[in-house]
């Protein structure tokens, strides 16, 4: 392997801090794709075709009230989503063309668009639960704000929920869960229910970890001021 292909993986696997259990064989494939990838192909366009998985993983939830069978269409459109949303970010550092504001601005913007999406195909589709469907967007919503809170206090953009859960691994939990929905009718409801007290701890405990480095910034800053005085 050359230099330049050594450079480029180092900066991949610099780009941004992971904990979640499936990093390692994630990061395996998502540099394989990297140094394979034509060159014509830009992060902006990955972007676009991660969000295109997005609305046919949306679409497969709410065609499924017709036809339940569309209900497996959720995979591709999640693999594709995958595809997308987890290259078009790494493809910029590969190649040493990384635009960190603009790229983090555009991620969290389709993320939270791609969110809502799946959130309506779900309420729909639970139509005489809308509830669950709505607390869960809600209760997974609040980690992107945990998020963006963590980035502001410490630098540090970590989108790994609690340090074990990331994207990857959501992705994978809710195209199994909608899936099964296919074999087990009421599986969603269910699996909704579970979720919104899981991300209830998961969240809780994250925010009592950020309250906790809230206080000690503070307790920083104001004895830096005082020093200064």
């Amino acid at each position: 392997m050359d230099k330049t292909v050594d450079e480029g993986l180092v900066r991949i696997r610099s780009s941004r801090k992971r904990t979640n259990i499936l990093r390692e064989p994630e990061f395996a494939t998502i540099e394989f794709l990297c140094k394979i990838m034509p060159s014509f192909v830009t992060p902006d366009m990955l972007s676009a075709i991660g969000f295109l998985g997005s609305v046919i993983a949306a679409a497969s939830v709410y065609l499924a009230i017709y036809n339940r069978y569309f209900l497996f269409l959720i995979i591709p459109g999640m693999a594709i989503q995958w595809f997308g949303d987890s290259l078009d970010g790494r493809i910029a550092y590969y190649r040493n063309t990384p635009r960190k504001w603009y790229g983090w601005l555009l991620d969290m913007n389709l993320d939270w668009i791609s969110t809502a999406m799946m959130t309506a195909a779900y309420v729909i589709y639970l139509h005489d639960t809308p509830l669950v469907a709505l607390l869960f967007m809600a209760m997974y919503g609040q980690t992107f704000i945990l998020a963006l809170m963590r980035y502001k206090i410490t630098d540090i953009y970590l989108i790994d929920a609690d340090g074990l859960l990331g994207p990857t691994e959501l992705r994978i939990i809710l195209t199994a869960s909608t899936a099964m929905e296919f074999f087990i009718p009421g599986f969603l409801f269910w699996f909704g229910v579970a979720g919104i007290a899981i991300l209830f701890v998961i969240n809780g405990v994250d925010f009592y970890k950020l309250v906790q480095l809230a206080n000690a910034k503070d307790d920083e800053e104001r004895s830096k001021k005082a020093s200064q005085q």
